[in-house]
């Protein structure tokens, strides 16, 4: 079974690449972030075309998250139970279902933006939340992860120059605690391989040459317990979608998994 994350940045904008993609990679389910669009909006034929069904939580011109599988879609939820608000608005920043064998949850982690703003003291909240809500999933029999775009970089070896981010988010002793917590739960770090280079980032800045220049973190992450860890074959980068014109500034993480 093909598992993956891809924080895609406007699905609408990146829909061929994606559709091609998910027919020349095998992917059984991809957990989607960033998709930018209503839900009306979300392009539910052209997937179903290939052969996926949708499950997908979105409100409008930002954040929204999607479970797209071709291995069953069952016992949706959409949002994170508990989860904080942000100036009122519940954002859709998390969906979950049954895919198969496994059950999923695509997230889009809040990003912070900086450490005396009130959207980092959300974050540390939401990743509270998150922890809550995963923990009798975590701790199950059945094969589970947590995938998508955490906005963190968990160790110092995940930033192309960690200097450059100092009193900045993504970083921060605090993020990483939250990340920490959630392991606590019985989750582990699903590390992917790189193609190219010695470190498997993820996402590359679209300013100052940040792709071609390698100056890159990894920030979309998957969290898996003790049976999906078990049954992970190999795990990887794709690399080669976040070159060319109109793509994303991340790549799509791949997990294959024995199940």
């Amino acid at each position: 079974m093909r598992i993956a994350t891809w924080n895609v940045n406007s699905i609408t904008a990146r829909l061929p690449r994606l559709l091609a993609w998910l027919e020349s990679s095998g992917t059984d389910v991809l957990c989607v972030q960033e998709t930018k669009c209503a839900e009306e909006q979300f392009p539910d034929g052209a997937l179903r075309e290939l052969g996926y069904e949708s499950a997908v939580h979105a409100t409008g011109r930002w954040n929204g998250v999607a479970l797209v599988s071709r291995v069953g879609l069952t016992d949706v939820v959409k949002g994170l139970p508990g989860g904080p608000e942000y100036e009122g608005v519940a954002e859709p920043r998390a969906v979950s279902a049954t895919c198969g064998p496994v059950r999923l949850w695509s997230v889009y982690v809040p990003n912070g933006r900086e450490v005396a703003h009130d959207h980092y003291a959300y974050k540390l909240a939401w990743f509270e939340a998150l922890r809550t809500a995963v923990a009798e999933d975590a701790a199950g029999p059945r094969p589970f992860a947590v995938l998508g775009d955490f906005n963190v970089a968990p160790a110092d070896e995940d930033v192309w120059d960690l200097s450059r981010f100092e009193g900045a988010t993504h970083v921060t002793p605090a993020e990483r605690a939250a990340l920490a917590a959630l392991r606590e739960q019985g989750l582990s770090d699903v590390v992917p391989r790189p193609l190219k280079y010695d470190r498997p980032y993820t996402y590359w800045d679209y300013r100052e040459l940040g792709f071609p220049k390698n100056r890159g973190m990894r920030i979309d992450l998957v969290y898996g317990n003790a049976p999906f860890a078990g049954a992970v074959k190999d795990s990887y980068v794709d690399r080669e979608e976040r070159k060319g014109k109109g793509a994303s500034d991340h790549a799509p993480v791949v997990v294959d998994l024995d199940v």
